[in-house]
């Protein structure tokens, strides 16, 4: 049974698109910082260590992925959001304190919804210009 859903994982990241790939990284990143807070509130300091770890190793993914030569102020902008997440998810996990999670949640959501609506956006221009 895991066998099949760990294929399935796979074969969806295989097949997904760049923009696909984006959303599902801040969505594991969202989904390991919610479960840090619940190991806060569980007392759980080994699973809170490794749900930290797991969303900073996809937020260092991401700020390395940025281009600053195309992606100009916003790369910038997002360089800063993802040292600030970094920041505040370390002092969370020294600080066993998950107000600094609660931070990183929110900016996470904030992307993930800002660049959801982005993606909308282009694909309704690609297809408007396709059809026009």
């Amino acid at each position: 049974m895991s066998y099949g859903l760990g294929a399935y994982k796979k074969t969806s990241v295989e097949t997904a698109s760049k923009e696909q790939i984006l959303l599902m990284l801040y969505q594991a990143a969202i989904k390991n910082t919610k479960k840090a807070i619940e190991a806060i509130e569980q007392k759980n300091l080994a699973k809170k260590g490794e749900y930290i770890g797991k969303m900073q190793d996809i937020i260092v993914e991401l700020s390395n992925s940025l281009d600053f030569e195309v992606g100009g102020d916003v790369a910038k902008e997002l360089a800063s959001l993802y040292d600030y997440i970094l920041y505040s998810s370390t002092q969370a996990n020294i600080k066993i304190d998950k107000t600094h999670l609660e931070g990183c949640l929110k900016v996470l959501n904030t992307l993930y919804d800002g660049w959801t609506e982005a993606i909308k956006q282009i694909k309704t221009q690609t297809t408007n210009h396709k059809s026009a």
